[in-house]
């Protein structure tokens, strides 16, 4: 229920005065990626090419779309955890593809657990689907329990999209970044967005993270969809990438507050 930060909504009503009302590159402004790689580096100790590897999009919602119809081809099966957020079924349905799903309870802290995940592999699964924080769970997972996934993901070469909007919203632990593990960021597909950390949901400002072929791939679909993203949101984005820390930690510290009343 925040409302973006000022110096954020500013910096967009800058870019209106200053005529950035036209179309960008495809990919997104490079400035933006740029300061999309810094941040991936900083956080996780992840490393990212900004001309190659990493894609805008109209959110994460854009880009979890595009990563399924990049890579799924009619009858694929993605794995996801049971209960999972609204659009996950049916963005792999819409593209061809079969979802899986993989029960969560409370006895297992709602985490996905490698040992639960493998059964369900077989020559038809394309990828395997996380999202963690979990959205409507809350479920976190340790580096530990997501080093598992990696093994399988390795084991039978399978792709992980891996949703990362909620990573700065955790409490007394450390976020760690799939595409950061041992030997899986060319298999990762990374989404995350400025809404979540930066109060900025109605903006419509996402990224992919992932190897140069599968973010052309992306964006072949991208160019003929959306064309870009908005350029007053990209604006607002360096704008948070840039300044928004502070923001951030005022954020989360609110809603520690409010999680222990």
């Amino acid at each position: 229920d925040f409302v973006t930060p000022w110096h954020i909504r500013e910096a967009a009503t800058h870019s209106l005065e200053k005529g950035y009302t036209m179309y960008t590159s495809n990919y997104g402004m490079l400035e933006l990626r740029q300061e999309l790689a810094k941040y991936l580096e900083h956080h996780y100790g992840v490393s990212y090419q900004p001309e190659r590897e990493i894609l805008v999009t109209v959110g994460v919602s854009e880009g979890l779309d595009l990563a399924v119809r990049a890579i799924l081809n009619p009858g694929d099966e993605v794995i996801i955890p049971d209960p999972w957020y609204v659009s996950y079924p049916p963005c792999v349905i819409l593209a061809g593809g079969t979802p899986v799903f993989v029960p969560m309870s409370k006895q297992n802290n709602f985490v996905l657990k490698a040992e639960d995940v493998e059964p369900l592999i077989n020559k038809q699964t394309k990828a395997i689907l996380i999202g963690y924080p979990a959205n409507p769970t809350g479920a976190v997972m340790s580096r530990e329990e997501l080093a598992g996934i990696a093994k399988l993901a390795q084991k039978y070469n399978l792709l992980v999209i891996s949703d990362e909007i909620y990573a700065r919203l955790v409490y007394g632990v450390e976020h760690t970044c799939f595409a950061s593990l041992p030997g899986v960021k060319e298999q990762t597909i990374l989404l995350g967005g400025f809404s979540k950390a930066f109060a900025m949901t109605g903006w419509r400002i996402g990224y992919i993270a992932a190897n140069p072929q599968l973010i052309e791939a992306m964006l072949k679909i991208h160019q003929y969809t959306m064309l870009c993203a908005p350029t007053m949101g990209q604006m607002a984005g360096i704008e948070a990438l840039k300044s928004g820390e502070d923001d951030v930690a005022k954020m989360v510290k609110e809603y520690d507050r409010r999680r222990r009343f």
